[in-house]
């Protein structure tokens, strides 16, 4: 699961806003966001990226949030 669309609307951007400054088509956004498809790690970093760019302070960990978080001994 990944936080995209929570952290877009959190901050008001709008997906097409979104996949214009990735530049990507917005179903390629739309399938990642609702869990259709797993981007790749560059696909995320570069959506971290964007997210950053408009002025969302976010890390990879806080859009796409580990599934299993591994604790020291």
């Amino acid at each position: 699961m990944n936080r995209i669309a929570e952290l877009r609307n959190k901050h008001g951007i709008k997906q097409k806003d979104l996949a214009e400054r990735l530049g990507w088509p917005s179903p390629r956004l739309s399938n990642y966001e609702s869990g259709l498809r797993t981007p790749s790690l560059d696909a995320s970093r570069a959506i971290v990226q964007a997210l950053r760019g408009l002025g969302v302070d976010c890390t990879l960990d806080d859009v796409f949030p580990p599934k299993n978080k591994v604790q020291a001994a």
